[in-house]
């Protein structure tokens, strides 16, 4: 066995995202599917470690101990970019798609409880085929994947992993035929009335090293102050609420009170900066250190919860979503979107919306709502029903 010290298996994690990221540009396959580079990555260290494995030749063991600081602080730059302003520039569109959402986390977890329990398997394996995975993609799978493992769940992480991953590919191959089907069978066109545009940050602002300092402070500050929160919680309530949770809330007040009361502290150029670096860090030490060979005798439950998932979500997209929007051509170009993020990510749901608008024209509504929802909102509703989940079935 070779053990990995903690500070080389930081390396090897950024390694695992350049080599991603590498590859992704070369292969057109996963740029255009919009596989994130951590995950590409993370799994060829992960099937490699599997196959040393399986042949006897070597096994590796790493020290992921900085994986959660990853987590919390990308999770906290969630929360620092949520602001209650940008909500209100979404109206009513805007609150029927985070419904939606919402909605959609619930039947996705009773989803993935219900045909876990029926083929015999724990409850909460089929949960993180659910909401964690789907509409929380490869963040939240690693992140609760963790949790449950902590409660005695083995291969959580491997699974939601796994599951997540078919669910970026089915959210970036259905997303684009559901639209052209809309599209062809209502005979939709885009508003040719030009929306007034909305700047959400300043474009031009500029990182420097003050400002830069003054970012991480806000960003320890609620990491600090959210993982004490999430610890008393716990511990009042006996109710499971990981550290990163309290985090991002307490990053959520602090975006909103600085709104008031010095909105030009906060810099989201640096705050952005600072969480695609923690996130591709921590989803590739994640990802890397999953144990595929744990999951083999899960491999059909696992397909099958997948397809039932996909399945459900091209029906109420259709039949239900797309007509509570409006029935029109934005509606139709925000059903993309939201195939994209809620079997995947939000940059699959712009990616999705980027090729619809492409081929039939401009829907600046939807390209306003669906970030907004996608980027943070979708969170509110996701959370806490993942949670409950959770300590219904632990």
């Amino acid at each position: 066995m070779i053990e990995i010290n903690q500070i080389t298996t930081v390396f090897l994690a950024v390694a695992l995202f350049a080599l991603g990221s590498f590859l992704i540009n070369k292969i057109g396959f996963l740029k255009r599917f919009c596989i994130p580079a951590p995950v590409v990555g993370g799994l060829l260290f992960a099937a490699l470690a599997t196959i040393l494995k399986t042949t006897g030749v070597l096994e590796i063991s790493l020290d992921t101990s900085l994986q959660s600081l990853f987590m919390i602080t990308f999770f906290t730059t969630i929360g620092l970019g949520a602001s209650f302003k940008l909500v209100r520039l979404g109206g009513k569109l805007l609150v029927i798609y985070w419904l939606a959402c919402g909605f959609l986390a619930l039947m996705q977890n009773v989803i993935g409880v219900s045909l876990a329990s029926l083929m015999g398997i724990h409850p909460l394996i089929g949960m993180m085929a659910g909401a964690v995975s789907m509409e929380g993609g490869h963040g939240a799978a690693a992140a609760f994947g963790q949790t449950l493992e902590d409660l005695g769940i083995s291969s959580a992480m491997t699974i939601g992993a796994a599951a997540a991953t078919c669910g970026l590919v089915a959210g970036g191959l259905i997303g684009g035929p559901i639209v052209k089907y809309l599209v062809g069978k209502y005979n939709l066109t885009p508003d040719e009335q030009e929306a007034e545009a909305v700047e959400y940050e300043n474009k031009h602002e500029q990182i420097t090293s003050d400002s830069f300092f003054t970012q991480v402070l806000l960003i320890t500050f609620s990491m600090a102050v959210g993982t004490y929160v999430g610890t008393l919680f716990s511990e009042a309530t006996g109710f499971v609420l990981p550290g990163y949770v309290g985090a991002m809330f307490v990053a959520v007040l602090v975006r909103n009170i600085m709104d008031k009361v010095k909105p030009q502290a906060i810099n989201m150029k640096s705050i952005s900066l600072i969480g695609d670096v923690t996130l591709g860090v921590f989803l590739s030490m994640a990802l890397m250190s999953i144990k595929l060979w744990e999951i083999a005798d899960l491999a059909l439950p696992l397909f099958i919860i997948v397809f039932v998932q996909v399945f459900f979500i091209v029906v109420f997209s259709i039949f239900v979503l797309f007509k509570l929007l409006g029935k029109n051509y934005d509606a139709a170009v925000m059903v993309a979107g939201f195939a994209g993020h809620g079997l995947g990510a939000t940059p699959n749901a712009m990616a999705n919306m980027s090729a619809v608008v492409q081929r039939f024209g401009p829907s600046q509504k939807a390209f306003l709502v669906v970030p907004i929802v996608g980027a943070f909102l979708i969170d509110v509703f996701g959370i806490p029903i993942i949670i409950t989940t959770i300590n219904l079935f632990k």
